[in-house]
């Protein structure tokens, strides 16, 4: 009797594990709904480093050490940031460059646009112009920052002080709003 009941517990056990076996599929789209819809990213990256190349030469490096992947979102693709980030954008052969950090960001896949907060730097190396702030947008279609936040542009000569901000993203050609702070400037 003993024995029955010990091949009967064998074989039963035997049944459900190729019957979990079997019945698990190798299908990625319904793993990746699952995640849609438990809102969890498809990836995660630990101390990522990205090189960003055109032409064979490198325009940007991108560090952060932590990397969201929600690119399984069919209307609005992003990429999580939620341990800082910091990019470095080359120009000129790699002479010029901007650097970029922030304690937070998200990256939206279609549009382009970069959300990045808290204690957000923009630094022109060439200018040496320096940017602070804790809410930034950016256009990298356009090559273009926005911010309605408090900042403060430290050029050379100079630092503006105000609530809204807009310029290209090497910090030229900028336009302050509600600014405070001392001016130096020439009559051409």
């Amino acid at each position: 009797m003993r024995n029955i009941l010990k091949i009967l517990i064998k074989s039963t056990t035997v049944f459900s594990i190729t019957v979990v076996l079997f019945s698990c599929s190798n299908n990625s789209q319904k793993a990746r709904d699952f995640l849609k819809d438990k809102n969890l990213p498809v990836g995660k990256s630990r101390d990522a480093f990205h090189i960003y190349k055109d032409s064979g030469r490198i325009t940007s490096k991108l560090e952060t050490s932590l990397m969201l992947d929600f690119s399984n979102r069919t209307e609005h693709p992003y990429n999580e940031f939620p341990a800082g980030i910091k990019i470095i954008n080359f120009e000129n052969k790699g002479l010029d460059s901007v650097t970029i950090t922030g304690d937070y960001a998200l990256s939206y896949a279609k549009t382009s646009i970069s959300e990045i907060k808290g204690n957000v730097v923009v630094v022109n190396h060439t200018d040496l112009s320096r940017l602070e702030t804790e809410e930034l947008f950016w256009d990298q279609k356009t090559n273009y920052f926005v911010s309605e936040t408090a900042f403060s542009l430290m050029k050379q000569n100079d630092t503006i002080y105000g609530i809204g901000f807009e310029s290209k993203d090497d910090l030229t050609k900028h336009l302050a709003k509600k600014t405070t702070g001392k001016l130096e400037t020439s009559e051409e």
